[in-house]
């Protein structure tokens, strides 16, 4: 089992930043790929980044791309998502998760099998 949680969410000014962070334990699959989601309250949880497994490779929404960077400590098990120029809209819930599957698109929820609980990421105007 891999358990994932995720800190560093909280109440920020529009154009502010916040730096989450998601740390793996139990039998930690190093080597997998791992991606942040969020989800908006009576909205669908949506992709927000992605990173491969050996970290060379990420991959970003349209909506954060440019702002948000997602990268990997791979000596401390922890993955990180640096937010800059925050919005309003990207006030949610954000979620680590471990990827299980590659069988499908990377940006699909159902490819990953190990999820934090989310942290609170809430932006005012």
């Amino acid at each position: 089992q891999v358990q994932l949680v995720e800190s560093g969410g909280g109440l920020v000014q529009a154009g502010g930043s916040l730096r989450l962070s998601c740390v793996a334990s139990g039998r930690t699959r190093t080597y997998d790929g791992m991606g942040w989601f969020r989800q908006a309250p009576g909205k669908e949880r949506e992709f927000v980044a992605y990173i491969t497994r050996t970290g060379s490779t990420t991959y970003y929404s349209d909506s954060v791309k440019g702002r948000f960077t997602i990268s990997r400590d791979y000596a401390h098990y922890t993955l990180y998502l640096q937010m800059n120029s925050l919005k309003p809209e990207d006030t949610a819930v954000y979620y680590c998760a471990m990827r299980s599957d590659y069988s499908g698109n990377l940006a699909s929820k159902d490819q990953f099998g190990y999820w934090g609980q989310g942290t609170q990421v809430a932006v005012s105007s």
